[in-house]
């Protein structure tokens, strides 16, 4: 993974953020001594969102990034905001909301067997879920920008908080109206039905992707439950309930072709995780173009897990990194595939 990541990154230089992405970051609360929520007396704070930990894999690769949110101007905005400066993401467009405002919250107790690892959101009505239009310069932004990312949870905080807009959604489509030329948008899905239904996240996520998204990430479990794909000799049921065993090359470069033409795509990335017990998985990823050029991961990897998450979006990290420095063709598939899976 060194060498892969011996690039001449010069040519980033002086242009602005050439990775941009928006979204919410939450407190995460952990307990300190894998105690339950209800018996911990201490917890331990971090932070988790999806678009945050893209950005600083980025940054942290020697991407020029910045992480667009709105946060309270209170300690916890700050620490957000601090926290991404200090892996070297650019958060001069932070949107601050009144001191009072709640920040995304995220419970989180890691289980071992036969205990499993639950969370809770507490994100109903956040200050990131309210980023609405007007708040953000985004020409200024995105100056210079090469890929404007998101995810599918973004969108699903409107619903989450039953609000009668979608801020976060109509905030997305000023942004893309905004961006330069030659910039690309990304999406995870990134499903969560914590925050809404399947038929509320296809009826945001469907029209959104076919209209503006160039690269889908995704994983083969949420098109499976969102769309009821099934993967060769696999139905949507049986991936759904983690059924899944070994998959041919032709089986999955089958089934993202039925993703790319569904979305319209350039680019489709699919991860595949095995979950041989919960503290053991084994991982594998793959990714498919317009031009019909499919890469897979060399091997599937054993993997022993102590906290999985954030494991998806530091993939994705990767990915970008292997499209942004060996473009958006055959080599940067390649490069992408090697850089995410060695990143997760």
């Amino acid at each position: 993974m060194l060498n892969i990541l011996k690039d001449d990154l010069s040519a980033f230089a002086g242009r602005g953020a050439a990775f941009v992405t928006f979204g919410e970051t939450m407190v995460r609360d952990t307990p300190a001594d894998m105690q339950r929520l209800e018996m911990a007396r201490q917890v331990h704070l971090s932070l988790a969102g999806s678009e945050y930990t893209l950005a600083m894999v980025l940054a942290r690769f020697g991407i020029p990034s910045a992480y667009i949110t709105r946060v309270p101007d209170n300690p916890y905005g700050w620490l957000i905001r601090d926290t991404a400066r200090g892996q070297g993401v650019n958060t001069d467009h932070f949107a601050w909301a009144p001191k009072g405002e709640p920040v995304g919250r995220f419970l989180y107790e890691i289980g071992r067997t036969p205990r499993k690892s639950v969370g809770w959101y507490q994100r109903m009505y956040s200050a990131a879920s309210r980023l609405a239009p007007g708040m953000v310069d985004w020409s200024s932004a995105l100056a210079g920008c090469q890929l404007l990312h998101t995810s599918g949870i973004t969108f699903g905080l409107a619903a989450h908080s039953k609000y009668e807009r979608n801020y976060l959604l109509e905030t997305f489509e000023e942004a893309v109206a905004a961006m330069p030329d030659g910039c690309r948008v990304g999406l995870d899905l990134n499903y969560r039905a914590t925050l809404w239904s399947a038929e509320q996240c296809r009826a945001v996520l469907t029209p959104l992707i076919k209209e503006h998204v160039s690269i889908v990430v995704t994983t083969i479990e949420d098109m499976a439950v969102l769309y009821g794909l099934g993967c060769g000799p696999y139905s949507a049921e049986e991936i759904d309930k983690g059924d899944l065993g070994p998959v041919s090359d032709a089986d999955l470069q089958d089934f993202a072709e039925q993703v790319r033409d569904l979305f319209a795509a350039e680019i489709v990335a699919l991860t595949l995780r095995y979950p041989d017990s919960f503290e053991v998985n084994r991982w594998e990823s793959a990714a498919l173009d317009a031009a019909g050029h499919f890469v897979r991961s060399a091997a599937v990897r054993d993997i022993v897990l102590l906290d999985r998450l954030g494991g998806g979006d530091t993939w994705n990290g990767g990915f970008y990194y292997g499209l942004l420095t060996a473009g958006f063709g055959a080599e940067g598939l390649e490069k992408g595939i090697l850089v995410g899976d060695a990143a997760t």
